[in-house]
């Protein structure tokens, strides 16, 4: 868990990268170990991808930031969009020397039962490697009327803790002012999934998140989607690190130029 924070102080700031998978290339392969380099020198903790797209990364990028190796998968195109598989295994991350793995779970989702299995045999198998994982824990799907009830993600998130999870990332609540509730409720670290639902400044979005006692938060598609990703992972990076006992920067404080 140490190398999962790169502060060394219990918080957390992760780039999923996953998205190849579900939706499609993230850039084009010339600008992968561009982008990977970007991330890093902004101040990411951790980057997540898919096994294979771990090999694809320049040994020396990783110097500095976690691997997280995401072990679910489905696509835009399936019938059910909101099944995921494991296609992945704890043994293959180690092979990869991946500083933790990460499962998809849709609550509330027609295969809801097969996903709670994979997180509950993936969890098993992380014990016996000692590797830390993340539980990537929503509800989603048609048993689901508002997917930012509080209540609804208190439950999430504590799934993920009684299923042997050691993070967990899931979606916000609204009003973002009962996400407090969401983390009383957990003994796990939460980090925040993605941006603001309005489109609104993310690093405002960020510290009002850390502000409620979010342990970190993992934005993808906004920071890779970026013009400047390196500028943006610093400036949410200082959001998340100087979160101290309640506390955090307001956003006018934050430098706004490139990394």
């Amino acid at each position: 868990m140490r190398r999962l924070s790169v502060a060394g102080d219990g918080r957390f700031l992760f780039v999923p990268l996953d998205h190849s998978v579900s939706d499609g290339p993230v850039v084009s392969q010339a600008r992968w170990n561009g982008l990977l380099r970007a991330l890093v020198d902004g101040g990411a903790d951790a980057v997540v991808v898919h096994k294979g797209r771990a090999r694809a990364i320049a040994p020396d990028i990783l110097r500095h930031c976690a691997l997280v190796v995401h072990l679910s998968a489905g696509t835009v195109h399936a019938a059910d969009t909101d099944a995921k598989v494991l296609v992945g295994d704890v043994e293959e991350a180690v092979r990869l020397g991946a500083d933790a793995v990460s499962v998809h779970v849709n609550l509330g989702s027609d295969t809801e039962h097969r996903q709670l299995g994979d997180l509950g045999t993936v969890a098993a198998s992380c014990d016996l490697w000692n590797m830390p994982l993340l539980a990537m824990i929503y509800p989603r799907g048609p048993r689901i009327a508002d997917p930012h009830d509080p209540a609804l993600l208190a439950h999430a998130v504590n799934i993920a803790a009684d299923l042997g999870a050691d993070l967990v990332k899931t979606s916000i609540a609204l009003p973002m002012e009962r996400m407090a509730e969401v983390v009383n409720s957990c003994p796990l670290p939460i980090l925040a999934a993605g941006g603001p639902p309005d489109g609104s400044d993310l690093v405002s979005h960020g510290t009002s998140l850390m502000l409620a006692g979010c342990r970190g938060l993992a934005v993808g598609r906004r920071i890779f989607s970026s013009p400047s990703p390196s500028s943006l992972v610093a400036r949410l990076a200082a959001v998340v690190h100087a979160a101290e006992a309640g506390t955090a920067p307001h956003p006018s404080t934050i430098a706004t130029g490139a990394a």
